[in-house]
């Protein structure tokens, strides 16, 4: 006699999750037409024959999508798989180091935004080459933050 712990329940349920309902398929194909549009409609607004209208969007951007997108481009799974893994390890004083990194990155951009809209400039690297000067400061920046993203 088989005991229940001898059945393999977990492959039958694998196999009907990778079949797609109509209405699974209704959301993905309405998810990448939007995406189309909201692209081909962006495109047709800003003159993208500069950099400021490629990458800035011509500055006539309004404040929600750009939050948005930054929101959306730092969540991801490994986020939420190494929120977890960290949290199962530390316990507790993860969450707490999150609520208080969301407080500090709202003070640092209160605090910065301003000085980066009065110069006019858009990145860090370019930030330090107005401040002290020359180009060097501006390729070891970049070059540093290539290194750490990639190691």
């Amino acid at each position: 006699s088989r005991g229940t712990m001898d059945v393999n329940e977990t492959s039958s349920y694998y196999i009907s999750a990778q079949t797609f309902s109509i209405s699974d398929i209704i959301v993905i194909v309405a998810y990448f037409i939007l995406n189309v549009f909201v692209g081909m409609w962006t495109s047709c607004r800003v003159s993208r024959n500069t950099l400021s209208g490629y990458f800035l969007a011509g500055r006539d951007m309004s404040w929600w999508p750009i939050g948005a997108s930054l929101f959306a481009s730092s969540e991801g799974s490994g986020l939420f798989i190494g929120l977890a893994g960290t949290g199962a390890a530390g316990g507790i004083a993860v969450a707490g180091f999150e609520w208080n990194a969301t407080y500090v990155l709202l003070l640092m951009a209160w605090v910065f935004v301003p000085v980066y809209i009065s110069t006019g400039i858009v990145t860090m690297p370019e930030y330090l080459q107005k401040r002290f000067g020359g180009e060097r400061i501006r390729m070891y920046l970049s070059a540093l933050s290539l290194l750490l993203s990639v190691f």
